[in-house]
């Protein structure tokens, strides 16, 4: 039977960093973001939608969406990001159905879906790896990394359920408070230990 691991955690958690470096293992690391942003892509209908929806606001030549401009929008309002949600959610599963059937013959497969609980997406999993730190590591983060102040991090960290309520929901812990080679050792002993 294959190994399939959904790999969650937290925004700014560490969870493209530890399915990279499984990726650099040789295991295939299907990504729920990447998967989201093809939906809305240039010609989706998906696309289509939102810029009904919102118009110029969020509008590149037309076309393409302002995905910065859509974020500030759906992480300042739980119903529009709801909206968003139910129009995305069904094509990403579409897509990780699609590539699960390409990808049978592999014994391990990584499915990195950072609202995997919230989705209602575990069915798809044999086993849940969570990518934990502090709250206030996201928080510092994402304000690197993103850009973002506090307000707006904070806005982005509420719109997904805190790491606590997903602790014990996971098969494995994998703690990203520490250095990268602390991650890095720790992912070892994971992939050795069994499942």
């Amino acid at each position: 039977m294959q190994r399939r691991i959904g790999l969650t955690g937290g925004i700014a958690s560490g969870k493209s960093t530890v399915g990279r470096w499984l990726e650099a293992l040789g295991w295939p690391v299907l990504d729920a973001d990447h998967f989201a942003r093809d939906a809305i892509g240039p010609g989706q209908p998906q696309t289509l939608a939102v810029l009904e929806r919102y118009g110029e606001v969020v509008a590149i030549d037309g076309c393409a969406i302002n995905r910065a401009a859509l974020g500030r929008i759906v992480f300042r309002d739980a119903s529009e990001r709801a909206w968003l949600e139910q129009l995305i959610h069904p094509v990403v599963r579409e897509r990780f159905d699609q590539a699960l059937d390409a990808l049978e013959d592999e014994p391990v497969v990584v499915l990195m879906i950072p609202l995997l609980f919230e989705a209602g997406l575990t069915g798809l999993c044999s086993e849940i790896w969570l990518v934990d730190c502090d709250e206030q590591q996201q928080l510092a983060r994402m304000m690197q990394r993103d850009g973002l102040d506090a307000v707006q991090a904070r806005a982005r960290l509420g719109a997904q359920w805190p790491l606590a309520r997903k602790r014990p929901l996971a098969d494995r812990l994998i703690d990203n408070r520490g250095t990268k080679q602390e991650l890095e050792d720790q992912l070892s002993r994971c992939v050795l230990a069994p499942p």
